[in-house]
């Protein structure tokens, strides 16, 4: 049984916006009417016209706005917020979304963000949740993976075998349900365990 939901694409490049809409558009498990945004001048007039039950932002296409007052403007406070991130971005604004989607995610990694979205309300900040979920060692490890280190440069630092790495980086990836540094890397920038300097470029 599919999930339907109307999502709203706020992005300024074609090239990104019409790739996630096609990406949307053949998720598995999911029946998504589309609505393109492509000027944030645009933006609150739409999303008080088509009312989404999901917002893929383009931190970038607002700056610095916090993104809820526009979604209380637009008369939305229910719809759910996710940064679409191609750039590094500061923590403090990926905070204020319930999720980031980031171009180097999957077809799993959206389909799976987007059915937690679906699932968790609003009352329940998944974020901290999973930083419960991760242990001091498994924390550590995720900060060096977003440094940029080796399974084997992790080893050494951390005084453990090659093989305790990868069996840690396994249970991270089945905890929080990331697969890629990429979204390790928001993950880690979001709880506060890197800053922006630290993360290799």
């Amino acid at each position: 049984m599919s999930v339907n939901l109307k999502v709203a694409i706020a992005e300024a490049s074609p090239i990104l916006r019409y790739g996630m809409e096609s990406l949307l558009k053949h998720l598995p498990g999911f029946k998504i009417q589309l609505i393109e945004i492509t000027r944030a001048e645009t933006l609150v007039d739409a999303l008080r016209m088509h009312r989404p039950d999901l917002l893929i932002v383009d931190p970038s296409l607002i700056g610095r706005h916090p993104i809820r007052p526009l979604l209380d403007e637009a008369g939305c406070a229910d719809t759910r917020r996710v940064a679409f991130l191609s750039t590094l971005v500061d923590p403090e604004i990926i905070a204020q979304y319930d999720e980031a989607i980031t171009l180097y995610d999957d077809t799993d990694d959206v389909r799976h963000k987007l059915t937690k979205l679906h699932e968790t309300p609003d009352d329940e900040p998944a974020s901290d949740e999973e930083t419960q979920t991760l242990s001091a060692r498994e924390k550590e490890i995720v900060t060096c993976v977003v440094k940029g280190m080796t399974n084997r440069e992790i080893a050494d630092k951390l005084f453990l075998s090659a093989h305790t790495v990868v069996t840690h980086r396994r249970n991270i990836a089945r905890k929080l349900q990331i697969h890629s540094v990429s979204g390790l890397t928001i993950y880690a920038i979001v709880n506060k365990l890197v800053e922006l300097g630290e993360i290799k470029q």
